[in-house]
């Protein structure tokens, strides 16, 4: 039996408007050069005895859990989860949750600023002819997909909202995912919502939802356009950082041809 494998994951990119500013990786990178110069003193050796004079290569990060492909704990929502448990964080998110089949909504055709409704989840399982059951992986496909890295990145695609994600969650969702930059609808058209109605409840209305009902969700997916809507395996574990909000991963979508 064949397998493809298909890559969800962004790369982790300095000079890009991938993050709001104060959220922006930085990366330094040290070439073989270097790497002798920092190497071979722990060694006793001198840089010329290194194999062509060379070093490791490495790179520095000054960067935020929250950066490139990454999913968020329960914690990074709101302090407590199940409606008063303390809510997990990224290290103790369970290994189970991780795996599982994929189910793809395609949510392209939505609006920027456009938070997803209970209904539009039912009608678009309804359309692909799928029933979730526990353990599925949702990966929601927006018009953000395929703007990383541009300007425009941040304002674009559709956002899930509560009633949405706790229609995934009481069906024993417990990681899904977007391609947008928020699970959320995006930062700016929170803002003018809040600003329309006085109702502050609409800020992370997404996110919040994990408050009632524990679950994990991933940002900065990739490619999300080349999945059907299901017939495959996703996986995505995340690093393990201790007491984290969250953790960067490498998700990916599984075909057994």
């Amino acid at each position: 039996m064949a397998r493809r494998i298909v890559d969800l994951s962004v790369s982790l990119k300095a000079g890009i408007p991938s993050d709001p500013p104060p959220l922006l990786p930085k990366i330094r990178y040290f070439d073989h050069d270097h790497g002798a110069e920092d190497f071979a003193p722990m060694v006793g050796l001198a840089p010329s005895q290194m194999l062509d004079g060379k070093g490791p290569a490495s790179e520095e990060l000054e960067v935020t859990t929250h950066a490139g492909t990454h999913m968020d704990a329960p914690w990074h929502y709101h302090p407590t989860m199940n409606n008063g448990e303390r809510a997990i964080t990224i290290d103790e998110v369970p290994l189970e949750w991780c795996m599982g089949p994929g189910v793809k909504l395609d949510f392209r055709h939505l609006p920027d600023g456009h938070v997803v409704k209970a209904s539009e989840v039912e009608a678009e399982l309804k359309r692909i002819g799928h029933e979730l059951a526990p353990g599925d992986i949702v990966l929601v496909n927006t018009s953000a997909g395929l703007r990383y890295g541009e300007d425009d990145y941040l304002a674009r695609g559709c956002g899930m909202g509560r009633e949405a994600t706790l229609y995934l969650t009481t069906r024993g969702v417990r990681v899904c995912g977007i391609d947008a930059w928020s699970w959320d609808a995006p930062l700016k058209h929170q803002r003018e919502a809040i600003a329309r109605t006085g109702n502050a409840s609409l800020f992370w209305e997404g996110h919040k939802a994990g408050a009632e009902i524990g679950y994990c969700h991933i940002e900065k997916l990739s490619n999300l356009e080349q999945l059907p809507a299901t017939g495959y395996t996703v996986c995505a574990f995340p690093v393990k950082v201790e007491c984290g909000s969250a953790g960067w991963v490498r998700a990916v979508a599984i075909f057994e041809d």
